[in-house]
């Protein structure tokens, strides 16, 4: 999803070799088109040439690569799928997205952005194609805790768990326009676990991010021998999120860096 574009140079009375080179990124967000780069072809041969800057973003982990987290992730196999969606609003915050990481670091794991899924082909393939929950914490929730694994399996279908990332009143929008998501039986659980999330303030004390959120659930699944997923990858797993917080917090105690963005509230 990444195109390049020649664009004429009016200030250079020259042939294409001196006209600019756009480069965009493609990402279906709201049709919204993002722009790399753009060069003089004059005076650089391809985009290679390029010196990396720190506000080059990675691709991956969609945060900047001076503060990349991607070397952090060990991605691992489930057998349950994972099957993220992720507001709009939700994909441009750089700063503090975990969506993404949960992501990457499930191999058996898809995300999608949007708001309305009702007619979405490849999500109502995997709702039909396996047993399919959403974690939401609604009166009428499975809680995983209190479950056995008969319960869970009812047919001989796959587990898919549908998370959605995205704040409570964004969610509540994404319920209200997907109608296949509103049919999908609700899951949740019981933690003592409370959110590492030091950096961004959370609605209640026992709300979690979506990799916590995840990861709780992967350790559920594993006590209910639904998953075979070995201590390092569960103690791996929160990594990148964790150094996220690092990352954040160094940024915060040193408030000269130029990667700093905001003050200090006045005491």
């Amino acid at each position: 999803n990444v195109f390049k574009v020649r664009v004429a140079n009016s200030d250079k009375n020259k042939g294409k070799s001196a006209s600019y080179r756009l480069i965009s990124y493609l990402a279906i967000v709201e049709n919204e088109l993002h722009l790399l780069y753009i060069y003089d072809k004059s005076k650089l041969v391809n985009v290679t040439d390029c010196k990396k800057s720190d506000r080059d973003k990675c691709y991956k982990c969609y945060r900047p690569m001076s503060s990349c987290m991607c070397r952090y992730i060990e991605p691992f196999d489930t057998k349950t799928k994972f099957v993220i969606l992720m507001h709009p609003k939700e994909f441009k915050k750089v700063k503090n997205n975990t969506g993404h990481f949960t992501h990457q670091s499930l191999k058996n794991s898809e995300l999608f952005i949007g708001i309305d899924f009702s007619d979405h082909n490849r999500i109502n393939e995997i709702i039909s194609s396996h047993h399919s929950f959403i974690l939401f914490p609604s009166k009428d929730a499975v809680v995983l805790n209190k479950q056995d694994k008969r319960s869970l399996y009812k047919d001989e279908k796959d587990i898919a768990i549908f998370i959605i990332d995205s704040t409570w009143a964004c969610t509540k929008k994404i319920f209200t326009q997907s109608k296949n998501l509103q049919k999908l039986q609700h899951i949740s659980f019981e933690t003592t676990y409370i959110s590492q999330y030091q950096i961004k303030q959370q609605p209640q004390q026992n709300y979690l991010s979506t990799i916590e959120s995840t990861w709780v659930v992967l350790e559920l699944l594993k006590e209910l021998h639904i998953e075979e997923i070995t201590k390092k990858n569960l103690d791996n797993f929160l990594n990148p999120f964790i150094n996220m917080i690092k990352y954040q917090q160094n940024l915060i105690s040193n408030p000269l860096s130029n990667a700093v963005r905001f003050k200090r509230g006045r005491k």
